[in-house]
């Protein structure tokens, strides 16, 4: 599919979203949410507002996060966090789990054995989950790479 279709169809998916949630479609939602979907790296929101403002120079950072809080609250992106570093985001809504790199500080996404969801993890009686979160952590292929050279 051509980028301007996909663009279409998460423009659609993002109105549709806000339309359930009682909320209004704007520019600068759309925006923000174009940017998460470009480069699928779980930016923090400085990154998200610096991406932004290259294609939209009047957004302001406390817009940035009032889109990313409302695409959060329309289930369309993940907040993702890790110790004690800033928020990262993350619009791969399918169950996943996230590898870091401790060197370089990145973020990927990491399928799961057998595409399991939280239904099938087995709960103690009486718990039930509605979803789970899985980091892993190691050097990614590119700073391996450099640290064998």
């Amino acid at each position: 599919m051509g980028k301007a279709l996909l663009n279409k169809m998460d423009g659609h998916r993002l109105d549709e979203s806000l339309a359930t949630s009682g909320l209004r479609s704007t520019r600068q939602r759309h925006h923000v949410y174009d940017v998460l979907l470009q480069k699928r790296d779980h930016p923090t929101a400085e990154e998200v507002f610096v991406r932004a403002k290259q294609e939209m120079p009047d957004i302001s950072l406390a817009t940035v996060y009032n889109c990313l809080d409302t695409l959060v609250q329309c289930d369309l992106v993940k907040q993702v966090n890790l110790d004690r570093a800033p928020t990262r985001y993350c619009p791969n809504m399918g169950e996943h789990c996230h590898f870091y790199c401790d060197q370089c500080g990145r973020a990927f996404d990491i399928d799961l054995p057998g595409g399991r969801s939280a239904a099938e993890v087995q709960m103690p009686k009486g718990f039930k989950a509605t979803r789970y979160e899985i980091s892993i952590r190691g050097t990614c292929p590119e700073c391996a790479s450099k640290t064998a050279k």
